[in-house]
């Protein structure tokens, strides 16, 4: 059977090896680029037929073989062929075979280099904007869960040991301001993102008088690449986007972390329906929250897609190389695979259902109230450091006794300092340490409930 000749054989006296076009065929993963790809070539040729390069009629029939060749793919009767390399000359040829010798003149100002960086361009602008829709689907479930439970109390933890109480509300809360944090990465990302490269050709631009503006207003870029070297071989908008799925990922980790956590005997705080859990083959009695240990599991693959990209580019020489076939697979792994955690992570937030009172019990257990009695010395003009041994000197003294800090009498109080006798029981409690807080954004049940409101405002909008 005749190999099918190269584009770019001309120059050639032999034909590429089978062992080395398949070592380099991309088609295999970069066909995720075909709609992005005809997008691309759509406006490039709308710009020819403006600028003269096309006939009206020509340019017509091209538009409308790429519109038929898209139909093809989507009803999955294209046929993918290693020997085309990759998306972008798998859709060319099959165009030339469908129009004739007319669709050899789609390429006319371009090379593959800018053509490439286009399409994936528009691939992450795309991705970025399914990032930011699934972070706020989650952020959203964060808020009305805290709306649920702006009374519920619990212990707040640092080092993983008990610190001082917090509402459950206020915890969410945590998780969803990092989450914002994402959503503006990516929203910034996105700005260096929609940045047109076709137009650079090869590395050095065109002689042929071309419209980059034109293009650019055609696929919805704000502006054109302003260096043709650069153009074709900037991936740093790829790095960014890993990176912002990185940080999005760790983020998810650690809020699997807690719910895995939360759903273990030894906490007993909650539990995920039986819906979002899975057992075991084994053991009959096991429910496994499988799910968040997936995410937990799954941001090293998107860590690894970010320092995979980092040392391809590491040492590369302008403009473009082969190498940069390598940005593609790690960039749709860490879109589909961030897509999928946010929308689980979503779901198992929906689903959680909280023991209030093992939350209660908890955070009232031991000396919730620690720092509030500091509070108290400081304000009648202890100083901070005096006040925090003496508290720590009461503690001790509870610890001695197996007691906690409201099982002690004014007099055992005052003993330590006079200024704690008027200290009541009920002053000790979990619910009056948030009762006590005072500054923006603490724990406090109005400054939480302020957090919540104005993020189920934005979600609104």
């Amino acid at each position: 059977m005749a190999r099918k000749p190269k584009p770019w054989a001309g120059r050639f006296r032999e034909p590429t090896e089978r062992l080395v076009e398949e070592f380099t065929a991309s088609i295999g993963f970069d066909r995720k680029l075909a709609s992005h790809d005809i997008a691309g070539s759509v406006a490039h040729a709308r710009m020819l037929k403006k600028v003269g390069l096309l006939a009206a009629g020509e340019a017509r029939k091209i538009e409308t073989g790429l519109k038929a060749i898209e139909r093809e793919i989507e009803q999955g009767k294209f046929v993918f062929d290693p020997a085309d390399e990759d998306i972008h000359m798998a859709v060319e040829a099959r165009l030339i075979k469908k129009i004739g010798p007319v669709g050899g003149k789609l390429h006319t100002a371009r090379s593959r280099n800018d053509q490439v960086a286009t399409a994936l361009r528009l691939y992450l602008r795309e991705a970025v904007d399914e990032m930011v829709s699934g972070i706020e689907a989650l952020q959203l479930a964060l808020a009305e869960k805290a709306k649920a439970h702006l009374k519920t109390v619990m212990p707040g933890y640092t080092h993983l040991q008990r610190a001082q109480p917090v509402s459950l509300a206020h915890h969410l809360m945590a998780h969803w301001e990092a989450l914002e944090r994402d959503r503006a990465r990516f929203a910034d990302c996105r700005g260096r993102i929609n940045v047109l490269p076709l137009g650079a050709a090869a590395l050095a631009g065109t002689s042929l008088p071309i419209d980059r503006k034109f293009v650019a207003r055609e696929l919805g870029f704000a502006s054109v690449a302003a260096n043709s070297l650069d153009a074709v071989s900037d991936r740093d908008f790829v790095v960014e986007f890993l990176a912002t799925s990185a940080l999005a990922m760790t983020h998810l980790s650690r809020i699997a972390e807690e719910l895995i956590l939360w759903c273990s005997a030894e906490f007993g705080f909650a539990r995920l329906p039986d819906a979002l859990c899975t057992g075991s083959s084994l053991m009959p009695h096991k429910k496994n929250p499988d799910a968040p240990e997936l995410v937990r599991a799954k941001t090293g693959r998107v860590i690894g897609d970010l320092v995979s990209l980092l040392t391809v580019l590491k040492a590369l020489p302008l403009a473009y190389n082969r190498d940069l076939q390598e940005d593609k697979e790690p960039a749709f792994d860490a879109a589909e695979t961030l897509s999928a955690c946010l929308a689980v992570t979503a779901r198992c937030i929906e689903g959680l259902e909280v023991d209030k009172v093992r939350m209660a019990e908890a955070a009232g257990a031991g000396f919730p109230a620690a720092v509030e009695l500091v509070d108290r010395l400081v304000e009648v003009g202890v100083p901070m450091r005096e006040a925090h041994g003496i508290v720590g000197r009461l503690v001790r003294s509870c610890l001695d006794k197996g007691v906690g800090l409201a099982d002690l009498d004014p007099k055992e109080l005052a003993r330590h300092h006079k200024a704690l006798a008027s200290v009541k029981p009920e002053e000790l409690s979990a619910e009056a340490s948030l009762a006590a807080k005072r500054s923006t954004g603490s724990a406090a049940p109005a400054e939480v409930a302020r957090q919540v409101r104005r993020a189920l405002r934005r979600a609104k909008r």
